[in-house]
C-alpha cells in the first residue's frame, strides 16, 4: 500500500451468520501509480466455497467477483489461482501484502491486499464452516440413497 492512508477495515458477522470485510485497498495501474479501491468481501455459510469480493471506486463503478475460499486462502502463503484469478503473497514497504489479479476476456486488474486483516476474516469463515464441512455428506447420501417416490397426476 502506498502509505498515503491507513488500511480502514471494518469486520461484521451479521445474525444469519453471514461474515463481511470491508478494506480499503489499492488497484496497482504503474511502478508507482495507486489507485484507492474499497472491497468488500462477504461470506455466506449456506455457499461456503465462494467469497463474494465487490470492488469499487468512490463516485464510480463497482464490479462483484466471486473467488474460491480456498484458493483465496492459499494464495496469501503462496501462488494461488489459474486463469481468471490468481493471488499470491508479495511485501511492500515492510508489511505484509498479496497480489490479486483479476482477469476477464481482454482486461486483467492488479490489486495489493493488506494480509493480517484479511486472514483473520478468512480464519473466522472457517471458524463459522471448517474447511471439509462445505457439505453435509450424511444428509446428501441419505437423500440419494432415498426410495423415489411414486407421483400421482
Amino acid at each position: 500500500m502506498s502509505g498515503n492512508q491507513p488500511d480502514r477495515q471494518a469486520r461484521r458477522t451479521a445474525s444469519d451468520g453471514r461474515a463481511e470485510l470491508v478494506l480499503d485497498i489499492e488497484r496497482v495501474l504503474g511502478l508507482a501509480t495507486r489507485q484507492a479501491v474499497r472491497a468488500e468481501f462477504r461470506f455466506d455459510p449456506e455457499a461456503p466455497w465462494v467469497v463474494s469480493v465487490e470492488l469499487g471506486i468512490e463516485g464510480g463503478p463497482h464490479v462483484l467477483w466471486r473467488i474460491g475460499r480456498d484458493l483465496l486462502h492459499q494464495g496469501l502463503h503462496s501462488v494461488s489461482g489459474l486463469g481468471d484469478v490468481r493471488i499470491w503473497p508479495a511485501r511492500s514497504a515492510d508489511r505484509a501484502t498479496a497480489r490479486l489479479q483479476l482477469t476477464s476476456r481482454d482486461m486483467a486488474a492488479l490489486f495489493e491486499l493488506p494480509v493480517p486483516p484479511l486472514a483473520e476474516w478468512l480464519a473466522h469463515t472457517y471458524e463459522l464452516v471448517p474447511a471439509g464441512h462445505e457439505i453435509d455428506w450424511d444428509a446428501a447420501t441419505a437423500d440419494l440413497l432415498q426410495e423415489p417416490r411414486a407421483h400421482c397426476d
